[in-house]
C-alpha cells in the first residue's frame, strides 16, 4: 500500500495566499504594509506618501461623533484662534475683497469661519454631524477650508473630488492636517493615537494631488497646504 499523500491542486495554493491589500484610498495606487500596532494594521502608499489604518478598523459615526465632542473649539479661545492663524492668514493673504467660501467640516464651533467673517468674507458652513444641512454643497466658492479634518476621511478620494468640484476657477482649496513626517516615531505619535485619525499624509501627499489635479500648491508653513484651481479673472 502506497505512502503517498495527496499534493493541494495548484488552485488550491493560489486560494491559500495572502488577500490583496487595500488600495490607498487617497490615490487609488496598490499599497504596501507599514506597521501593526494593537492589532491594527496601516498601510503606506509608495506613491502619494499617505499612511492610512486597516478601513476594517474604521470608528463608527456615533462614536466619532462622541469624540468630537471632548475637543475643546472655542470660538473665543485665543489660543485656539493662534492654532487657526496659521491656515487663515496665509488665506486671507490671498483672497479678494469679500471672497465668499465654505469651512467644511466646521464641527460643533465653526472658530475659523468667525475669523474670516471678521475679515470681511462670507462664509457658509458644512459638517456631516454638526451642520448637515447639504445646500451649501450645491453652490461653488471663492475658497474652500478644511482644518483638521482630512484625516477623519474614510473615503478622502471621494471626500476630495467633492472638495474640488466646490472650488470656483482661481479659487483655493486650504488644508490644515498634521503632516506625517517620521516613519519611527508613528507608533509614538498623537495624532496617530487619536481613534478617529484613520489617514495620514505628507506634504508630498498634496504635492502629488495637485499635479493631478492640475492645480498649484503652496505649504506656507508645515500642515497647512493652500492649493488654487487654475483659471478664473486674469
Amino acid at each position: 500500500m502506497s505512502d503517498a499523500r495527496p499534493t493541494a491542486a495548484p488552485h488550491a495554493q493560489r486560494n491559500a495566499q495572502a488577500p490583496a491589500l487595500p488600495a490607498c484610498p487617497v490615490c487609488g495606487a496598490a499599497s504596501a504594509p507599514f506597521v501593526t500596532l494593537g492589532g491594527r494594521a496601516y498601510f503606506r502608499c509608495p506613491t502619494c506618501a499617505a499612511r492610512f489604518l486597516d478601513p476594517a478598523h474604521h470608528p463608527a459615526p456615533a462614536d466619532e461623533r462622541a469624540h468630537y465632542l471632548h475637543h475643546e473649539n472655542d470660538v473665543h479661545d485665543p489660543r485656539y484662534r493662534r492654532f487657526l492663524s496659521k491656515l487663515a492668514d496665509p488665506l486671507l493673504a490671498r483672497l479678494a475683497p469679500g471672497a465668499r467660501g465654505l469651512d467644511y467640516g466646521c464641527g460643533p464651533g465653526p472658530a475659523l469661519a468667525a475669523m474670516l467673517r471678521e475679515a470681511g468674507h462670507a462664509v457658509a458652513l458644512y459638517d456631516p454631524a454638526f451642520a448637515p444641512d447639504p445646500a451649501p454643497l450645491a453652490t461653488s466658492y471663492d475658497f474652500v477650508t478644511c482644518t483638521e479634518v482630512a484625516e477623519h476621511f474614510h473615503r478622502p478620494a471621494d471626500e476630495f473630488a467633492r472638495l474640488r468640484a466646490l472650488v470656483r476657477p482661481g479659487g483655493w482649496l486650504a488644508v490644515m492636517t498634521c503632516f506625517q513626517t517620521d516613519d519611527a516615531r508613528f507608533a509614538d505619535w498623537h495624532y496617530r493615537k487619536d481613534p478617529t485619525h484613520v489617514v495620514f499624509y505628507r506634504e508630498e501627499t498634496f504635492r502629488h494631488l495637485a499635479r493631478a489635479w492640475g492645480w498649484s500648491c503652496a505649504v506656507p508653513v508645515k500642515d497647512v497646504v493652500l492649493m488654487q484651481r487654475p483659471g478664473g479673472a486674469p
